[in-house]
């Protein structure tokens, strides 16, 4: 032999010599693994939690401020939704994403295909509404702002915490 050591698999570590920074790729006990696995697990928890405030909203309180929240928490949804299906999307692009889908399902209203496949269906009716109504145009752009505020946050908190 000329002094170098055979070819072949590393030697293991011994109790002196540290395991290669290669050997220990998995995360420890009770992490989320990668940034993406967390922003999922993060994005569905959110939408759990967004429908379970919805509800919550709609039993506790009546009138505009259940319609209103409940159009807030809509675009707060399809935000979280945005995320599960892009995590590594950026905050502002997400809650314009989310914004521009409220929008669109509004403006639909204005066709009378919603209002048509709502008296069909209940799920239509949940996701798609019946009827237009401006002010829900402005509601959906809080609920936006809400995610927006709540999704930078959360980036910021992960992104320190590495």
């Amino acid at each position: 032999m000329n002094g170098h050591p055979a070819p072949g698999p590393p030697a293991p570590a011994s109790p002196t010599t540290p395991a290669p920074a290669s050997a220990s790729r998995s995360p420890a006990p009770g992490a989320t693994g990668t940034p993406a696995v967390a922003a999922r697990v993060t994005a569905a928890a959110a939408a759990v939690l967004t429908v379970g405030a919805g509800l919550g909203v709609r039993v506790l309180a009546g009138g505009d401020l259940a319609k209103y929240a409940g159009d807030a928490l809509y675009t707060v949804l399809i935000h979280a939704v945005v995320v599960l299906l892009v995590p590594r999307v950026r905050p502002g692009v997400a809650a314009v994403a989310a914004l521009a889908v409220s929008w669109a399902v509004e403006l639909a209203q204005l066709t009378g295909v919603p209002a048509e496949l709502s008296r069909h269906s209940t799920a239509a009716r949940l996701v798609l509404g019946s009827t237009f109504n401006a002010p829900d145009l402005v509601w959906y752009g809080v609920g936006a702002a809400l995610a927006w505020a709540v999704h930078t946050l959360l980036t910021a908190r992960r992104a320190s915490a590495r």
